[in-house]
């Protein structure tokens, strides 16, 4: 199994969440959107442990099974057709999520977010953390 792990699932990951940690380790490959990343940096930069948080994601990185993904022409089509559904339906969801989405729809991982407007977005498989893992 493949996951995609949110931003806030990452967040969950290193505060040990339970189910989050045991999703992780049960992954056969697990995926981080560049755009995920950006928003990490981005709070890592608003918070008082900018080099603690950056090394931990540096070496969450640098683990084998971890894959930090590109936005590449693809991406950039999910996106596209994520947000033209989303608008026709009148459910749109914060930008920087929709091209996670699209991250999702690319590569066919479980997204991992508690999120719930994750669920408005067809052709995802969208996991909850918070439930149990089968």
């Amino acid at each position: 199994m493949t996951i995609l792990l949110d931003t806030d699932a990452f967040s969950a990951f290193m505060r040990g969440h339970e189910n989050v940690v045991a999703r992780v380790r049960r992954a056969e490959r697990v995926l981080l959107s560049a755009v995920a990343a950006g928003e990490l940096l981005f709070g890592f930069r608003r918070g008082s442990r900018y080099e603690r948080n950056l090394k931990a994601l540096e070496a969450f990185l640098a683990n084998p099974y971890v894959e930090l993904l590109p936005v590449t022409w693809t991406t950039a089509e999910r996106f596209g057709r994520i947000a033209s559904a989303l608008r026709a339906r009148g459910r749109p969801i914060p930008t920087n999520d929709i091209w996670i989405a699209a991250h999702a729809m690319e590569t066919g991982a479980d997204l991992l977010s508690f999120d719930e407007h994750y669920g408005h977005v067809d052709g995802i498989a969208w996991v909850r953390p918070d439930e149990t893992p089968g």
